[in-house]
């Protein structure tokens, strides 16, 4: 998908909001558990209540890559029912080099592979440019690059820097800017980091910023977009347990419009 593609999508819809597909067969409702494939299911009907109020769907992969060959055929099933008007992300925080980066990068892009042709794919780069540049060959494709994470961890290493020095999450995102454009390449950027988005914006100003946390993990919405807002509104942000775990029961599908509508609502508000 193009950059103007997405950018329309948010101004017809009113919305910049992802809908995480973690789905967890454990957590969907016990009705649905007798079907041919439940994860695919629940899916498609978290899809059919939430596809007119968000612009994306995040796939996290490793919800499906742990029941193996079921699973895979799972996510694959999920992939070919997303509309074609939502930006597709695949979440398996990649990161290698050389031909095991490219084997990656097909197998979430190359439909001729996999069966799948996904919008994006996330991507950690620790090991540098290597781990990102085999993802951006790909036509109409992204990179979503790791830069500062909502998790407890992030303070392990992202924060760090020597006195009146850059720290870590910025060198990460002043160097992977320069690999690709914004036009091929997103950051993650946590949503409980709330006035960390004015240190993003001085460093990526136009990038899209896909941003996880919104919900379930505490974040903000009213910061995330206070601070991180561009004038093509270069947000994603995903909500995943507050959405699709909305209700546990057979109203799970209407559950998680009405919490979609919620957030909706108040995106349309700040566009």
């Amino acid at each position: 998908m193009k950059r103007e593609q997405l950018i329309g999508q948010i101004h017809r819809k009113q919305s910049f909001l992802c809908v995480g597909l973690d789905t967890d067969i454990s957590k969907i409702p016990a009705s649905l558990l007798d079907t041919e494939d439940p994860v695919f299911e629940f899916n498609r009907q978290i899809i059919d209540a939430t596809k007119d109020l968000c612009v994306s769907y995040k796939i996290n992969t490793a919800f499906y890559e742990s029941r193996g060959l079921s699973g895979w055929k799972s996510l694959i099933k999920t992939w070919q029912y997303l509309p074609s008007d939502c930006f597709s992300i695949a979440d398996a925080k990649r990161g290698d080099i050389g031909n095991t980066s490219e084997m990656y990068a097909k197998a979430f892009f190359s439909p001729e592979s996999s069966g799948m042709s996904f919008d994006s794919v996330t991507v950690a780069p620790y090991m540098g440019a290597d781990s990102v540049k085999p993802f951006l060959g790909f036509e109409d494709k992204w990179a979503i690059v790791l830069a500062l994470t909502s998790n407890e961890g992030s303070k392990d290493f992202q924060f760090l820097g020597r006195e009146n020095e850059d720290m870590l999450f910025e060198t990460v995102l002043q160097k992977a800017a320069g690999w690709g454009n914004a036009g091929n390449m997103m950051f993650v950027v946590g949503a409980t980091r709330g006035e960390a988005f004015l240190t993003i914006r001085k460093h990526v100003p136009d990038h899209f910023l896909l941003v996880p946390g919104v919900g379930a993990q505490g974040g903000s919405l009213q910061d995330v977009c206070k601070y991180g807002l561009n004038q093509d509104c270069g947000l994603l942000v995903n909500s995943s347990r507050a959405v699709i775990y909305a209700s546990s029961g057979k109203d799970f599908a209407d559950a998680a419009r009405t919490e979609a509508q919620k957030i909706q609502k108040e995106m349309a508000e700040w566009l």
